[in-house]
Parts: structure tokens; C-alpha cells; sequence
């Protein structure tokens, strides 16, 4: 004899009474997010270049807090007979954490805090410059093609083989010390703002320029011309969106070698002004000490070490989360 069927009409009706989960669609800047979290190193590298960007906003706290005016000169703690700062490790103690510069005993701490004020002002202004140069002559130069994109593709290679650095050095000579409403050493950094991000967008307008031909036979960009959309509505509102992470990857690790640049320019004397603070302007000062003060070389260049590859970890790290089959 058969057993009978169990009742299941109580659990039908209470597993129909449960709301099916609504599906939630994730956009693609929240799966690069995603990724990004995963990677302990990116994560490690955008923490340090906040921190670094923090110190750079609030440089005056800082040193009043912990340090001494970046030109308040304390020749007390200068050795009269040499030179050097008395004391060891370079006059390093409680008072002068990273200790004093040689002769005329300023606090390095300070000046290496201002520096960053410096050196990063100089590296995101010349990549800002350099991605919005680049990226509208590079879509430009793809989208139209023919003789738009010889022109602009020819003089993209003309600049890139042209001596930045020696054009730099010449420019500086012969400029005068106000220009532009600026003065000093205001002066000498918006010609490096300038010269860099104009030698910076090549680079940029090539990536942007590769993406923009393939980009320009997709299915929607023939559908937004054949419903008569404009050429500047293709170019800024279907387009240019789809660029938004090739540039964003590009202007990540842009920034570190304009950190760099900087660096070598205030190293050769090209940079900003004595007693504007400047890392490479450090380094360069430190050359000339270093057997009897080798302390003021590191710190400097433990700066620019620490800053470069914080944002080199960053921008692979962003690369590989908006661009995961790219990077392998």
C-alpha cells in the first residue's frame, strides 16, 4: 500500500510569501574598486600618498608642532671650526628630529616637509596639463583621422625627441624674476609646470589616440551618428568617457616622474629658489657635505624614494584593477 503524500502546502505558501532578492547590477568603477582592495601593495601605496599629500596641505602645522621655521637659521648648533653640525648623526635629537644643515644650521625637517609642498604642486599641475593637452588632441588626432592625425601625430614625435631637459635649463636662464603677476620662485615653478606638462602630453595623446581608433567603430558611436548626433557630441559625451581609465592609469604614473624631473631641475640649479625648499635643491646642497654630514643627503632622498614608489605601487595597482587582461 502506498504511504500518502506529506502536506507541503504551509511550506509552498511560506517559501512563495519570501521576496525573491532583487539582482544588483555593480558598475565598472565599483569592480575596479573591488580588485583594488585585493591588492595589499596598491592599498599600502595610496595610503602613503595620502599621508603625503596631507603633510604637503598642512606643512605649517606640521612644523609648528614638531620643527622650527624652514629659514630660521640656529648657527648655535653649527661646529664654528668646520662647519657641521655638532653632535651625532648630523645634530639629530628631540628638538631637530632629522637634525640641521651644515653651515647655517636650518632645520631639515622642516625644509623636507615644505619640500613636498613643493614637489608635488609641480608634478600634479604638469600632469593635469599634460592629460588635458593630451587627451583632446589624442581623441581628436583618432576620431578624425587623415591629415588632423599626421599633423598631430608628427608633432607628437618631434617633441618627444626634443632635449626637455636642456630646454629647461635654457628657458630658466632667461627668465625674468616676475612674470605672469609671480615673483621668485613662484616664477620658476609655473615655467616647470609649464614646460613639463607641455613635453608630458605626447605620451598621453598617443594612448588616448590608439584607444580613439578603436573606439570610433564600436556599434554605439555609429548609432549616435546615425541619429545625427554632432562630431563634438560624439567626441566629449560617447567617447571620451570610455577614456576615463586608460587616462586615469596614465596620469597615476605620470606624476612619479614628474616627481623626478623636479628633482633633477632643482638638483641642477634650475628649480625653484633659495630659501623656496626643494628636495633635488637639498640633494644638490648635500652633494658638497656629504663626508663630513652624510645625514643630509638621506633624508631628501629617502623622501623622493619613498614618494615615487608610493605612487608607482598605486598606479600598477589601479592599472591592473581598471585593466585586469591588459596587465597580464
Amino acid at each position: 500500500m502506498t504511504a500518502p503524500l506529506p502536506d507541503t502546502s504551509a511550506a509552498g505558501a511560506v517559501v512563495a510569501d519570501v521576496p525573491p532578492k532583487a539582482i544588483e547590477g555593480r558598475s565598472p568603477w565599483r569592480i575596479a574598486w573591488t580588485r583594488l582592495k585585493r591588492d595589499r601593495l596598491a592599498l599600502a601605496g595610496g595610503v602613503v600618498v595620502v599621508l603625503l599629500i596631507l603633510v604637503a596641505v598642512f606643512a605649517p602645522l606640521i612644523v609648528d608642532l614638531l620643527g622650527h621655521p624652514p629659514n630660521e637659521y640656529h648657527e648655535e648648533r653649527i661646529d664654528a671650526l668646520l662647519g657641521t653640525p655638532k653632535g651625532a648623526w648630523g645634530g639629530m635629537d628631540g628638538d631637530f628630529l632629522f637634525g640641521v644643515e651644515p653651515v647655517n644650521g636650518r632645520d631639515v625637517f622642516s625644509r623636507v616637509v615644505y619640500g613636498a609642498r613643493v614637489s608635488l604642486l609641480v608634478a600634479f599641475l604638469a600632469a593635469v596639463v599634460a592629460v588635458a593637452i593630451g587627451t583632446v588632441l589624442g581623441i581628436v588626432a583618432g576620431y578624425f583621422g587623415g591629415w588632423v592625425d599626421t599633423l598631430i601625430s608628427r608633432v607628437m614625435d618631434a617633441l618627444l625627441a626634443f632635449p626637455q631637459l636642456l630646454f629647461i635649463i635654457a628657458l630658466v636662464s632667461v627668465v625674468p624674476n616676475e612674470l605672469w603677476g609671480l615673483s621668485g620662485s613662484g616664477v620658476r615653478m609655473a615655467v616647470l609646470v609649464a614646460v613639463i606638462g607641455f613635453f608630458g602630453w605626447p605620451y598621453v595623446g598617443r594612448i588616448v589616440r590608439g584607444q580613439t581608433l578603436s573606439l570610433r567603430e564600436r556599434e554605439y558611436v555609429e548609432a549616435a551618428r546615425s541619429l545625427g548626433a554632432g562630431r563634438t557630441y560624439i567626441l566629449f559625451r560617447e567617447l571620451l568617457p570610455n577614456l576615463v581609465a586608460p587616462i586615469t592609469v596614465y596620469a597615476t604614473l605620470m606624476i612619479p616622474t614628474n616627481v623626478l624631473t623636479e628633482a633633477a631641475l632643482s638638483f641642477l640649479g634650475a628649480g625653484v629658489k633659495s630659501p623656496t625648499s626643494s628636495w633635488g635643491q637639498m640633494l644638490s646642497k648635500a652633494v658638497n657635505t656629504y663626508e663630513s654630514d652624510p645625514m643630509f643627503m638621506v633624508f631628501p632622498g629617502l623622501a623622493i624614494f619613498v614618494t615615487v614608489l608610493a605612487f608607482n605601487l598605486f598606479g600598477d595597482g589601479v592599472r591592473d584593477a581598471l585593466d585586469p587582461r591588459g596587465s597580464r
